[in-house]
């Protein structure tokens, strides 16, 4: 841009705003200007230099070139992509610029993770639903961000971020039951075997209580099957287990346990495909 002082040629000069949104000029030295509309900056600058060095300035800026700023939006959003920041824009603003959260397809989970590319500074002012990932990253509680009238939460979102919102956690629950099918965490942190048979409707009366299983995937390709008995569950006499993210609840029809085992396998098999395409 080019900033123009009357009658002081000194002053006149070609800058270039730098990454960070900050300029470089004579006796003020380095200045933060992201943010600004030029008419704002013209009258920033006569106020500062007007404060100690000269009497009534008239500055004029012209601004040569605008360079891309682009704002990156991953994750569980309607228009996940590249937006340009014009001007100053807070983290909910640019939800919305991206559609807001996903009502279609993977459902949304309860954080997004903010990127900042030359990472967070001591400005940074951490409130109640905020965490700190590390030195370029926090993450945001989205309901709190949303919901609360915790303005903290949302931040001023700098060129060159990329906010991730996270995909919701699926529990499944298959076989034997009313209704089968994958149970979203979309605004609980964990699901109980008791509370994912309530999702699903109950179990028929041909279940097979003795023989349930939790399929739980771990690295590669490799499985662990925790048996169960529902019964004492059901009865209070066993504790309630806790299901983690992507965990299949499989409840056999009783049939045996080499039957149960069978239908394991093809159960697996069959849900396996959500569970890659999910990663």
């Amino acid at each position: 841009m080019d900033v123009d002082v009357f009658n002081v040629p000194e002053l006149t000069k070609t800058v270039r705003v730098a990454n960070d949104g900050t300029l470089s000029l004579a006796l003020l030295g380095r200045i933060r200007v992201a943010g600004m509309t030029v008419e704002q900056l013209r009258k920033e600058l006569e106020r500062r230099w007007g404060q100690t060095y000269l009497q009534n300035p008239q500055v004029t800026v012209f601004i040569r070139e605008f360079h891309a700023q682009p704002v990156s939006v991953i994750g569980a959003v309607e228009k996940p992509g590249v937006y340009e920041l014009k001007g100053s824009r807070t983290l909910i603003e640019i939800l919305s610029m991206a559609g807001g959260l996903a009502r279609t397809g993977t459902a949304p989970g309860r954080t997004l993770v903010v990127t900042r590319r030359e990472g967070f500074g001591p400005e940074l002012q951490l409130a109640e639903g905020m965490s700190v990932l590390g030195v370029d990253r926090i993450e945001i509680n989205l309901q709190r961000l949303l919901y609360s009238r915790e303005e903290g939460l949302n931040i001023e979102i700098k060129p060159f971020d990329t906010i991730s919102v996270s995909r919701a956690d699926i529990v499944y629950v298959v076989g034997d039951v009313r209704r089968p099918g994958g149970f979203v965490l979309a605004d609980r942190e964990n699901l109980t075997v008791l509370q994912a048979l309530a999702l699903a409707e109950g179990l028929n009366g041909t279940a097979s209580k003795g023989q349930a299983r939790i399929i739980r995937r771990g690295s590669g390709s490799s499985r662990t099957e925790i048996p169960l008995d529902l019964s004492k569950i059901l009865n209070g006499k066993s504790k309630d287990v806790e299901l983690a993210a992507n965990d299949i609840l499989f409840v056999p029809a009783s049939t045996g346990k080499a039957a149960a085992k069978r239908s394991a396998e093809v159960v697996l098999s069959t849900v396996s495909g959500i569970l890659i395409y999910r990663r």
